[in-house]
């Protein structure tokens, strides 16, 4: 019996029967994960705002969240059309874990990244310490943190001028140290080496002078006053001159005092600075060679 040869439109309306469950079942699907996506964005994007992301890290965060969602729409129109949303799902994970072991090194860092955009445990312009490297925050990207290095190149706690690339994935392994964590100032000290001969009520009004005329700024800020810390030392009194500073300015701050010491001390001659030095006393008369002389 010779077969049915049905038109183009016939050939379309059988599709359309035999299928059209399935089309009505993805149409309403994707609509729902559309609609889903477009209020979980709206609220990432609110998120964003709140903790005052720089514009590269929200782009790169919302494009990260559209791509997720286009996958997830993939993964419902293909286990729709196939009839079988498991063995789907299935394929995926194991295309998946094959991916993820071949990339092993790229998939953590941007988990790290993740992560960082979530619980930010440092900001931009945060001066941190990672994996022995300190520095200044200058930017948080999708498989680098990089900073401004401070020191390197130099002694004490300034801007050496170049830029350090921190793989994301390796901040899972490392201790981050952020002097940012729980305010911008940290404690600091100067230390200061004075005679024994001194007067100590004198050096002590004089150093906490010359602190809080250079750190008027964080007194007002913290609400903390500058204090001292002394210690016996072979070669005179070792007073610890402490007080808060911001992180990133505790190099000028440091320095500024000690200049300011250096002047208070030159007005006050009761007060001497301590330095490694010898004295020789001579008792009952004269030394044996000029004894010997006189002979």
């Amino acid at each position: 019996m010779p077969k049915e040869i049905l038109s183009l439109p016939e050939r379309a309306a059988h599709w359309f029967a035999a299928n059209g469950p399935k089309i009505g079942v993805v149409l309403v699907v994707l609509l729902l994960v559309w609609v889903l996506y477009r209020l979980s964005r709206r609220w990432l994007r609110g998120y964003v705002e709140r903790r005052q992301e720089s514009p590269h890290s929200a782009q790169m965060l919302l494009l990260l969240w559209k791509y997720g969602f286009l996958f997830l729409g993939v993964l419902v129109v293909l286990g729709s059309m196939a009839g079988n949303l498991a063995a789907i799902g299935l394929s995926t994970a194991f295309v998946g874990m094959v991916l993820g072991w071949s990339l092993q090194r790229p998939v953590t860092g941007i988990a790290a990244w993740l992560a960082l955009m979530i619980n930010r445990p440092f900001r931009i312009g945060d001066r941190v310490i990672i994996a022995g490297i300190r520095g200044d925050v200058v930017d948080i990207n999708l498989m680098y943190t990089v900073l401004g290095e401070v020191g390197g190149t130099i002694g004490g706690e300034e801007s050496s001028g170049r830029g350090v690339l921190i793989p994301n994935a390796t901040l899972f392994d490392q201790i981050v140290y952020n002097y940012a964590m729980e305010s911008d100032y940290i404690l600091d000290e100067v230390p200061v080496r004075v005679t024994y001969e001194s007067d100590w009520a004198t050096a002590e009004r004089v150093l906490l002078q010359a602190a809080r005329e250079v750190t008027q700024d964080a007194i007002g800020k913290t609400g903390q006053e500058p204090f001292l810390r002394v210690e016996f030392m072979d070669v005179g009194i070792l007073f610890r001159l402490r007080y808060q500073a911001r992180a990133v300015e505790r190099q000028r701050i440091s320095s500024d005092i000690v200049k300011r010491v250096y002047e208070l001390f030159a007005q006050h001659r009761e007060v001497q600075f301590c330095y490694p030095r010898s004295e020789v006393y001579y008792h009952g008369g004269p030394p044996p060679l000029a004894r010997a002389a006189g002979d």
